[in-house]
C-alpha cells in the first residue's frame, strides 16, 4: 500500500509541475476547473440522500467557479481581484469558526443540504486560489502547497514513531498529537528555508515587513494548522457518510478529495497572504 501511495504521489507531483510551468493561464484554469468538478462529484457522495442529483450538483459547482474566473478575468492570467476578498473571507470564517464547532459537535447525520452548501464554501475558494496563486507565479502556488505536503509527511512519520495520544479519536483514530507537533515543526523549518532560499516568492504579508523570517514562520504554522483542520473535517464527513474514501480515482489514495482535503483549508489562506501585502 505504501509503495502504491508513493508511486501515485510521484506521478501526480510530476504532472502538477509540468502543468504549472507548461500550460498557459487558460489551460491551467481549465485543469483547475476539471479538478473542481471531480471534487464536487465526490463531495455529493458525502451527503446522505441529497435531493439534488450528482451530475446537477457537479455542474452547478463547476459552473459557479467558471463564472467567477471568467467575470474576474483570472482565466487570462490576471493575478488578483478585489472580489476575491469576500470569497476567501467566507472560507476562512468557515475554517476558523465553523469547522471547530462542527468537529466538536460531530453531528451523526448532518442534513444533505448543509453538506452540499458547505461543499461550495470549501471547493470554490480552493479553485480560485489554485488559479490566482498560479497567475501570481507558479512558484507561489508550488511553495504554498509544499507547506501542506511537508506537514502531511512529517505528521505521518512522527505519528508512527512517537504517536500515543490520539488527536481526534472520534473523527480519525489514526491521527496523534505527536503527528500534529511533528507537522508544525517540519512546517516551521520549511518556512524558514522558504524565506531564506526563495525570498522573491515570499508572500508580501511576510516579505514587506521587518522580521520576515518570524512572520514567515507564523504564516506557515497557520497554514499547517489549517491543513490539519481540512484533513480532520473531510475525515468527519466521511465518517458521517459511512464511507472510507471519497472515491477510487487515485490508486492508494482514494479520491480527489482525499488528496486535496488539507489544501482546501490552506490555499485560500495562502492566497489571502499574497493579496494583503
Amino acid at each position: 500500500m505504501l509503495r502504491t501511495r508513493v508511486l501515485t504521489a510521484l506521478v501526480l507531483a510530476a504532472a502538477l509541475v509540468a502543468a504549472l510551468y507548461g500550460l498557459p493561464p487558460a489551460g491551467w484554469t481549465a485543469l483547475a476547473l476539471l479538478l473542481l468538478g471531480l471534487a464536487a462529484w465526490e463531495w455529493w457522495g458525502l451527503a446522505r440522500n441529497p435531493r439534488l442529483g450528482r451530475l446537477a450538483y457537479t455542474l452547478a459547482v463547476a459552473g459557479f467557479g467558471a463564472i467567477l474566473v471568467w467575470t474576474l478575468g483570472l482565466w487570462t492570467g490576471r493575478p488578483g481581484a478585489l472580489m476575491l476578498y469576500p470569497a476567501y473571507g467566507v472560507a476562512m470564517l468557515f475554517w476558523v469558526v465553523g469547522v471547530p464547532l462542527w468537529l466538536h459537535a460531530l453531528p451523526p447525520a448532518p442534513p444533505a443540504r448543509i453538506v452540499l452548501a458547505v461543499g461550495v464554501i470549501v471547493l470554490v475558494p480552493t479553485f480560485l486560489a489554485l488559479v490566482q496563486l498560479r497567475n501570481i507565479h507558479p512558484a507561489a502556488l508550488l511553495l504554498s502547497m509544499g507547506v501542506v505536503w511537508i506537514a502531511d509527511i512529517a505528521a505521518y512519520f512522527a505519528g508512527r514513531r512517537f504517536g500515543k495520544r490520539k488527536l481526534a479519536p472520534k473523527v480519525s483514530p489514526g491521527k496523534t498529537w505527536a503527528g500534529f507537533y511533528g507537522a508544525l515543526a517540519a512546517a516551521g523549518v520549511y518556512g524558514l528555508a522558504w524565506a531564506g532560499w526563495a525570498p522573491l516568492y515570499v508572500p508580501p504579508l511576510a516579505r514587506d515587513v521587518p522580521g520576515t523570517p518570524l512572520w514567515m514562520l507564523l504564516l506557515v504554522e497557520v497554514l499547517a494548522i489549517l491543513a490539519a483542520l481540512g484533513d480532520l473535517f473531510e475525515s468527519a464527513l466521511k465518517r458521517q457518510a459511512g464511507v472510507k474514501d471519497s472515491g477510487r480515482l487515485l490508486p492508494g489514495h482514494g479520491g480527489v478529495l482525499d488528496r486535496i482535503d488539507a489544501l482546501t483549508a490552506a490555499l485560500p489562506a495562502a492566497a489571502l497572504a499574497w493579496m494583503m501585502g
